[in-house]
């Protein structure tokens, strides 16, 4: 009996029909996590407000990051993860290494590489989360665990607790049981 188990999960796996279960979960980060932008992140500010949004998440990221790919892939592809952070934030990425030109929050005309460097961006993922008037309120650099772990970053956001402690210690204080 444990040859048969055995065997039928060699051929699931070999058949690829695991990945593809797997896959079928996963949606688009590009069409279903980030919003659509234009790089004038001044008129996003004011789209945020006008939609109810809390804030807005800058994906920071670059082409060849193995660390960036996990996150579109594992993470912003899960419909939970899409459906709570449109809800609650705008969602912009930012190529550390882009030429193409943007308007930053005070309406200043920059290249994204710059923004990213304005903001201390040097190695890749970085998530930085801004209110609504274009203040950074968290950075979490680094990719997260699982899209578990970026829920809870989403709430610790979202309910302000960067205003009293790290990141890091509300994880541990909540046990990633909260996750929202």
């Amino acid at each position: 009996m444990k040859s048969l188990v055995k065997y039928t999960l060699l051929f699931i796996l070999a058949a690829g029909i695991w990945p593809a279960a797997h896959a079928a979960d996963a949606r688009d980060a590009y069409k279903y996590f980030f919003n659509d932008s234009f790089g004038d992140f001044k008129e996003e500010l004011q789209n945020a407000r006008a939609q109810g949004k809390k804030g807005i998440m800058v994906f920071f990221e670059m082409d060849e990051c193995p660390f960036c790919h996990y996150m579109k892939e594992n993470v912003f592809s899960q419909a939970e993860v899409q459906a709570y952070f449109r809800a609650n934030f705008l969602l912009l990425a930012v190529d550390i290494e882009g030429d193409v030109e943007m308007v930053d929050f005070n309406g200043e005309h920059i290249k994204q590489k710059d923004f990213a460097a304005r903001h201390r961006v040097r190695a890749t993922p970085v998530i930085g989360f801004f209110d609504l008037d274009g203040n950074k309120t968290t950075r979490y650099t680094g990719r997260t665990a699982d899209a578990n772990e970026f829920m809870l970053l989403g709430k610790y956001v979202l309910d302000e607790h960067y205003k009293t402690m790290p990141f890091v210690n509300f994880k541990r204080d909540t046990r990633w049981a909260t996750a929202p």
